[in-house]
């Protein structure tokens, strides 16, 4: 059987939608609380060294005299904690129920169609991101890093973000083989948070390194959702979002494509 006429097969029966799968996302982290503790704990410590400490050296941001450092970091972190938030769920966690708990065997002998699987997991792993992301807003506000009210576009920025990374965390998923192979997706997550703008402007570097930084994902997160902390809203936000909403819309695709070619043997 093929993967498309696998696909046809599984969502000729009968649906029930996500809200099973979603409810014992729920039951079962009902008290991991800790974990969105964490998610928001590891970007603090860089707004603290970094833009905190490091801001008192630097001053005010780049080209931005009225913004300090501080406060110009801070929306870069809140994006990476969104990003580890929503991409360890469905990288981490997917893995883990489709590789070692065999969660999905069972689920797929049951009315519940390979999408809807992925419609939960992306949906379960949006809700951990906004939640890490909105914690940390709050934690922004605490150090008086929030001055316009346009930050509140943050929590639906935040969404948008953590669902295109999550989608592409599943897809990742499917491929890891063993716990060995969560190495490559630090090597590539972790680059991508050191040179996507998360510390200074793109123009710091070459026209050519600037070309590749454009094209990462948390490149356009960062503008998403550092634009409305800081008050000023244009191009870029635009680009982002077409950006963001492109990407879901292709990894979602391949992802329901992906979990039926491992579910469906």
């Amino acid at each position: 059987m093929t993967v498309t006429e696998a696909i046809r097969e599984v969502a000729s029966r009968p649906r029930v939608g996500t809200w099973p799968l979603l409810t014992r996302q729920v039951y079962v982290y009902r008290r991991s609380w800790t974990e969105l503790v964490a998610a928001v704990l590891e970007p603090l410590m860089y707004l603290l060294t970094m833009g905190v400490g490091l801001g008192k050296l630097v001053g005010h941001a780049p080209g931005l005299s009225h913004v300090s450092y501080a406060a110009y970091v801070a929306p870069g972190l809140l994006a990476m904690a969104v990003m580890n938030a929503a991409t360890a769920e469905t990288i981490f966690g997917a893995f883990d129920r489709i590789k070692q708990a065999k969660l999905y065997d069972v689920v797929i002998a049951t009315p519940m169609s390979i999408a809807e699987i992925v419609r939960a997991e992306l949906w379960w792993a949006t809700a951990r991101g906004v939640l890490a992301g909105t914690g940390f807003l709050a934690a922004m506000a605490a150090f008086g890093l929030v001055h316009s009210v346009m930050s509140l576009l943050i929590v639906p920025a935040s969404a948008l973000v953590a669902l295109a990374f999550a989608a592409a965390g599943l897809i990742a998923a499917s491929y890891v083989r063993d716990w060995d192979d969560f190495q490559y997706v630090q090597l590539v997550m972790l680059p991508m948070f050191l040179f996507a703008t998360t510390f200074y402007p793109l123009s710091v570097y070459p026209r050519g390194v600037q070309l590749l930084v454009e094209c990462l994902p948390l490149f356009h997160s960062i503008n998403l959702i550092r634009e409305p902390a800081l008050g000023a809203i244009g191009g870029d936000t635009v680009v982002a979002v077409a950006y963001l909403v492109a990407m879901t819309a292709l990894c979602w695709w391949f992802a329901v494509r992906r979990m039926t070619r491992v579910l469906v043997r």
